[in-house]
């Protein structure tokens, strides 16, 4: 076989593997992802909220059916990116996950984060730059805070794996401050009766939050794409706004 053969062997094998990777995603009629069961009401431990509404619908445009597995955000984090699901609700595009996975164009719906305190034990800054080094805040295990958060050299941070163990060690004392997502926050304060005892401090950040899609997954690109196709129907249609609405009621 001479170079010039060799080469359109090679041109042609590509494009046969281009379009051969476009079928399975045109042909993919289910998708399992892994769903976080601890932000409401974006998600639930009971696998509804928001996001699960949101990538039903968006994704039914297409006819594609959506099994959900419901797991702690670390684990489904992991499940993903070892492809034991075709992808992971909830995660913020920031530098340390773009390498992780496959994003689409369009977020779900942005979320904005807080640094909160104990109203009786305030932080002693009004500005996360401006905390004292060794500040010790409470995260969430494989949580994402920001490309600016994930920078910070000043606080000493302590994960934890559920947003009822983050409050109650900011009510007894063992951290000085949480990172909470407002909305979701506003929920288990409530929950917990402490919504005048733990109050937002001062603003974090705001995140966009995907569908991130593993990439161990052949027509990931194409899937992110129907996803972007069906969450703008949802939008021209109204149904995205909707629920939006009935969210913040």
């Amino acid at each position: 076989m001479d170079r010039t053969t060799g080469t359109v062997m090679r041109i042609i094998f590509l494009l046969f593997l281009s379009l051969l990777t476009q079928a399975v995603g045109a042909n993919q009629t289910s998708l399992q992802l892994a769903a976080e069961d601890s932000w409401p009401p974006f998600a639930d431990d009971a696998g509804r909220g928001l996001s699960h509404e949101l990538i039903k619908r968006a994704f039914a445009k297409s006819g594609v059916k959506v099994d959900s597995l419901v797991v702690p955000y670390s684990r489904a984090l992991m499940m993903a990116e070892k492809g034991q699901v075709d992808g992971v609700f909830n995660v913020a595009r920031q530098q340390s996950t773009e390498d992780r996975f496959v994003f689409g164009a369009t977020p779900l719906f942005v979320a904005k984060a807080s640094f909160y305190e104990y109203r009786q034990r305030p932080l002693p800054a009004r500005d996360k730059h401006l905390l004292p080094v060794g500040t010790v805040i409470g995260v969430m295990e494989g949580y994402e805070y920001g490309d600016e958060f994930a920078s910070l050299k000043n606080l000493r941070l302590l994960e934890v794996s559920s947003q009822q163990q983050l409050i109650n060690l900011l009510l007894c004392g063992r951290i000085q401050g949480a990172v909470m997502y407002d909305l979701v926050a506003s929920q288990y304060l409530k929950r917990m009766g402490v919504e005048d005892e733990i109050v937002p401090a001062f603003a974090n950040h705001e995140s966009n939050i995907y569908l991130a899609f593993s990439r161990t997954l052949p027509a990931a690109a194409e899937l992110a794409a129907s996803l972007d196709a069906g969450l703008a129907e949802l939008m021209r249609d109204g149904e995205y706004q909707q629920l939006l609405t009935e969210l913040a009621q």
